[in-house]
């Protein structure tokens, strides 16, 4: 990734309603959200809610199609992995003892789900 690539993805998320935008994009991975659903879910005008998807959409956070009459939006959460493993790989510049704790930290957030015995309880 480019430094200009990692700047426009990091100034996009740096104002609140884009950044909440995001995240709520990302909890909706991966069937998405309309845009109008957006808007009313943050409360956020739809024409303001517009700008800040085209932003996060120029900044290759957010992916957008086309169904029928809406536009449903889903956060590019590949992007946003290059944008963290640049910002990584940038600053700990290889080193482990840097990194290290800044990756066991994220680690515990995903736990693998846990899958259901077919069997249980006979």
């Amino acid at each position: 990734m480019e430094s200009e690539q990692a700047i426009l993805a990091l100034a996009a998320l740096a104002q609140s309603t884009r950044l909440d935008v995001f995240r709520l994009l990302a909890k909706h991975e991966p069937k998405g959200l309309a845009a109008g659903d957006i808007a009313k879910a943050l409360a956020v005008p739809q024409n303001t809610m517009s700008s800040h998807l085209a932003i996060l959409s120029r900044a290759g956070l957010v992916t957008a199609r086309r169904f029928s009459r809406s536009i449903v939006y889903r956060a590019d959460l590949r992007a946003f992995q290059s944008v963290v493993l640049f910002m990584l790989r940038d600053c700990c510049d290889g080193r482990p003892e840097i990194c290290g704790p800044l990756i066991a930290d994220l680690t515990p957030c995903c736990p693998p789900a846990k899958k259901k015995r077919a069997n249980a309880g006979v």
